[in-house]
């Protein structure tokens, strides 16, 4: 069942729900000290709420969470205090992904009899009403599909967030799209891989298009084969469960402007017969991460109807080490004739989309965004948090940086050296998928990728290696497991463009 979300501006006090959040900011003195929309709450009860939270050991640091009962002070029987860390400014607002951050913590708190829960954070305008909402329904995210037994969490039946302002309405309703479309990523990366062969993750791309209205098609092996795949073929080849190629696509009447997504959505990666270690593959379910956040993004798009055209690739394979798998030194043929020696069956990911970033080409875009959790070189560089953009162009890697920024996903702008491509040379093919240079993996793999982009078409690279899965705690409003990482990118990008249509 969903969860139903809305805007209410009745005082938190008075609420007939499970659970109020409220906002505390650290202070000098000892108890924190209430944020907007905590006051009513506040001052229900005796002494205030805030001397409570200091006898409980709060300070008010960011996504500090303590629920507290409220015994009768107020109609709801719990309050959930979060932390806002420091109050801003004179004249300023919370910071909205701080603010987001904080509901999410919020909510991961709440107990499993608080299914109806008013968010009473700082939202005082339109963007931190939608903030609230969006870190609420992210953080109360639960991937129940494995779980059996009635201690089974599930997400909250009912949301509401307290703002009277204007536009807040529209706001969080724009929240709720962008949390589903990130949740859906979340699920596929969380599900199990026996569960999600690359033809059943095809099947759900043709599903999410159905719903949303997208137009869709799917390759299958024999058309991959048919239509000179090589990548795809070459990857999937060791696997019983053959490659799948999915376009997804939106279109607007008003659109000037074309972007294209290419998403690697490598279902299960063992390496193949480069095989990984085993510490390292019992999370490479999460290697269609990519996939999953365009397959979200398109749907979020669809949802939000920008004046742009978007296209969506999802470049679907399972890397295995069965009898027929490409071998090192083989030699593939990607998608539009040019040749690549593949010295290591698990640099996979970037076959694949070598496949569909030409495709994409045909859709004649003003960008192309690729998205995959491509390196552990970008774990070593930029840790578990941060994901890096490279592009062929310095205006496109800003651009994108910014609208990650403005997304609320950390990213960081990353060089192409040049000097890197002698090291992909190969003496028998155009191209080898590695460098027998061990320094600067990340950059490499995007140096192979900008191979097959052809001159004059601007395009950017997404490496999210590390934020894509989450392998320790909880922290704000990313859960243990699928984050999702990269859908709110794409979602902005698509947007801007069709902001600067004219």
């Amino acid at each position: 069942m969903s969860t139903s979300l809305s805007v209410i501006t009745e005082s938190p006090s008075s609420l007939d729900v499970d659970a109020v959040v409220v906002g505390y900011h650290a202070a000098a003195s000892d108890a924190p000290q209430p944020a907007s929309g905590a006051h009513d709450v506040e001052a229900a009860f005796p002494g205030g709420l805030s001397r409570a939270l200091a006898l409980l050991g709060a300070r008010g640091a960011a996504e500090e969470v303590h629920t507290v009962p409220t015994l009768g002070a107020i109609t709801a029987p719990v309050v959930i205090a979060v932390g806002l860390g420091d109050a801003p400014a004179e004249g300023a607002g919370v910071d909205p992904d701080t603010l987001a951050r904080a509901a999410g913590a919020a909510l991961r708190a709440r107990g499993r009899d608080h299914a109806r829960v008013a968010v009473a954070l700082p939202a005082d305008t339109a963007e931190r009403a939608q903030a609230a909402a969006l870190g609420a329904l992210l953080g109360d995210y639960a991937y129940t599909r494995y779980r059996t037994g009635e201690g089974t969490r599930s997400p909250a039946d009912d949301i509401r967030v307290v703002s009277a302002a204007e536009g807040a309405q529209a706001a969080v309703k724009r929240a709720g799209t962008i949390a589903g479309a990130v949740n859906l990523a979340r699920d596929l990366v969380n599900t199990a891989p026996v569960d999600l062969v690359p033809e059943d993750l095809a099947a759900i791309a043709e599903q999410v298009a159905r719903d949303n209205g997208l137009a869709v098609e799917v390759l299958d092996e024999a058309a991959l084969h048919e239509g000179g795949y090589g990548g795809l073929i070459g990857v999937g080849q060791g696997s019983d469960n053959p490659p799948r190629l999915v376009r997804l696509a939106y279109s607007h009447p008003e659109a000037t402007r074309t972007v294209a997504f290419v998403g690697k959505g490598i279902t299960f990666d063992s390496g193949g017969l480069s095989l990984k270690p085993a510490g390292s593959m019992d999370w490479m379910k999460s290697d269609m991460g990519g996939a999953a956040a365009v397959l979200g993004a398109m749907s979020a798009i669809a949802q939000l109807g920008p004046a742009v055209n978007a296209v969506g690739y999802l470049a679907i394979a399972e890397n295995m080490p069965g009898g027929g798998a490409q071998r090192p030194s083989d030699v593939i043929t990607i998608y539009g004739g040019r040749t690549v020696e593949v010295l290591n069956t698990d640099a996979e990911g970037r076959l694949v989309m070598a496949d569909a970033l030409v495709r994409a080409h045909e859709d004649d875009p003003d960008l192309i965004v690729d998205v995959a959790t491509l390196t552990g070189a970008q774990l070593v560089a930029l840790g578990t948090r941060v994901f890096a953009v490279m592009a062929n162009d310095d205006s496109v890697r800003e651009d994108v940086v910014a609208a990650a920024g403005a997304a609320g996903e950390p990213a960081w702008p990353m060089p192409l050296p040049a000097e890197l491509r002698s090291g992909l040379d190969s003496a028998v093919a155009d191209i080898a998928n590695i460098s027998g240079e061990r320094w600067g993996g990340m950059l490499t793999a995007g140096v192979f990728l900008k191979e097959f982009i052809a001159e004059g078409v601007r395009w950017a690279h997404l490496d999210i290696a590390g934020p894509a899965f989450n392998q320790g705690g909880p922290h704000g409003y990313t859960p243990k497991g699928g984050t999702g990482a990269a859908t709110r990118t794409l979602v902005r990008i698509a947007e801007n463009l069709a902001a600067d249509r004219d």
